[in-house]
């Protein structure tokens, strides 16, 4: 028997069925996903919120969807696994049979991750789910190793032959489908910050917030703080045609160039697309916006801080995910706390606090 064969002699019985399992489980991960978009499309939460405060009997939702007659028979292999998921509770109810003894039949119920799928929801994450699952940004995982062969920048340039946001801009479909998802994201976090930590705006007279495109999070403080001078700044060809009201207006500019000078800096995930050296630049011009003209503010950072609650936790897995998620679509990184730490110092900053307030994410204070 050569060498491996006495390895895998070595692996037997459960310890192999286990291993194969192992595999098999990230082998069809991606089934996750594509059921949960699945879901949506077909409008399944929305259907079984429309028939609360009672469990939606499976025939009720058959009936309710959009399907070919021959695809009914289906729908409870696809709500099988996304119970199992997490995202449907399935109860038994009685089954209108006719039939004198009294049938059941599964129903199911919303859960709070489901809730957060809702079309009309205005936190909901459904616009994120459907831009992160678009086949454009799908593509390049199937390059993965051909880019690591490659002079690529990333494997989203492997795949379409141009950067992320070159290809956004081209394709208006796409683009308005990526920009949503972040505007949906930006409300969920806005209401969590503005709900249960509003104190970390105290004393803030004025706002800028850093590549904030068409300005959901600016627009959400603004409307909270009237005393805040909110100001959104970003590219020309992303705020050139809006225009501000009241307590916030819209500043065309670089942050790799220069930031208009205010108390307080808000880049909300805005730092995890960038390189190293790109980072310590934008921070250095923070830094020079926050202490010119007198003021002396501090600079707020939305972004994960991988591992910072823990290796255990639920939420260090979907941010190692996060991580490779920015390495594949704009060449960027979700950084741990050293990391985060000497960007800072590289800067010329002289200290930061993380509060992990927000989930996934963090806000860093970071202090000239």
């Amino acid at each position: 028997m050569n060498l491996e064969g006495g390895k895998m002699a070595a692996i037997a019985g459960n310890e192999l069925l286990e291993a194969q399992a192992h595999i098999w489980n990230h082998l069809f991960n991606f089934i996750n996903s594509m059921t949960l978009k699945c879901a949506i499309q077909l409008g399944i939460p929305d259907a079984i919120h429309r028939h609360e405060p009672h469990p939606m009997p499976l025939s009720r939702l058959v009936s309710a969807l959009q399907l070919h007659p021959n695809k009914t028979q289906f729908i409870y292999r696809l709500m099988r696994l996304l119970t199992h998921s997490g995202f449907f509770v399935a109860q038994k109810v009685p089954k209108n049979s006719g039939k004198e003894e009294e049938e059941e039949e599964e129903g199911y119920v919303l859960t709070n991750s489901s809730r957060l799928l809702l079309k009309h929801n205005p936190c909901g994450a459904t616009p994120f789910l459907l831009s992160m699952l678009q086949p454009a940004l799908v593509e390049p995982w199937q390059l993965l190793s051909i880019w690591f062969q490659s002079e690529d920048r990333t494997p989203f340039h492997t795949a379409h032959g141009m950067p992320l946001w070159e290809f956004l801009g081209n394709k208006v479909k796409d683009g308005e489908g990526f920009n949503a998802g972040m505007a949906s994201d930006a409300r969920l976090v806005m209401s969590v910050l503005l709900d249960k930590h509003k104190g970390v705006f105290d004393g803030v007279a004025s706002l800028v917030d850093v590549g904030g495109g068409t300005g959901t999070v600016a627009k959400a403080i603004a409307e909270a703080f009237p005393q805040i001078e909110c100001t959104v700044l970003d590219l020309p060809q992303v705020v050139g045609e809006l225009k501000g009201e009241g307590n916030l207006k819209y500043v065309e500019g670089d942050m790799f160039k220069a930031i208009p000078s205010a108390d307080a800096l808000l880049l909300k995930w805005i730092l995890h697309d960038w390189s190293d050296p790109e980072c310590v630049r934008i921070l250095k011009n923070c830094k020079a916006a926050i202490t010119s003209h007198g003021y002396k503010g501090k600079v707020m950072v939305i972004d994960m801080v991988v591992g910072y609650k823990g290796k255990e936790s639920d939420s260090y897995e979907t941010q190692l995910f996060y991580d490779m998620l920015m390495m594949i679509l704009v060449g960027g990184k979700e950084r741990e706390e050293k990391e985060w730490a000497k960007l800072i110092r590289e800067a010329g900053f002289s200290g930061y606090n993380i509060l992990p307030i927000l989930g996934l994410r963090s806000l860093i204070e970071i202090y000239p």
